[in-house]
């Protein structure tokens, strides 16, 4: 599966924007579908994932009640809502496809299948 992640951008800090991950070639039938991110300097961390069949969802406690993963079923899209945003969520964030459990799905090693990244940068 080929993925596309859209919708980053420049925001002030208390603002939202929402992510898009676009799969073409398949569809997320089968798959987790989840964001990571990757700040200046730091190693990539998990943000958020959701199970494209039956809609699982798992959100990194850094960002949980600020950020909210959802499907698009119509679209073949996965979307993260991000609301509130602080300086510290400027990113790349990627999305990712895999095949795996709830308990693996912070784990980068999971997830086989990853978009090119869209950057978010939340201004003070």
């Amino acid at each position: 599966v080929q993925l596309q992640a859209s919708g980053g951008g420049l925001v002030q800090a208390g603002g939202s924007l929402r992510l898009s991950c676009a799969a073409s070639g398949s569809s997320f039938a089968g798959y987790a579908v989840g964001w990571f991110r990757q700040a200046p300097g730091k190693e990539r961390e998990f943000v958020a994932a959701i199970r494209w069949s039956g809609g699982n969802t798992l959100h990194a406690d850094s960002v949980k009640g600020r950020f909210s993963i959802s499907k698009d079923i119509a679209r073949n899209t996965v979307l993260l809502q991000m609301n509130s945003l602080k300086p510290e969520d400027t990113a790349v964030y990627y999305c990712a496809a895999g095949r795996g459990i709830v308990s693996s799905w912070s784990s980068e090693r999971m997830w086989g299948y990853w978009g090119q990244g869209t950057l978010v940068t939340v201004s003070s």
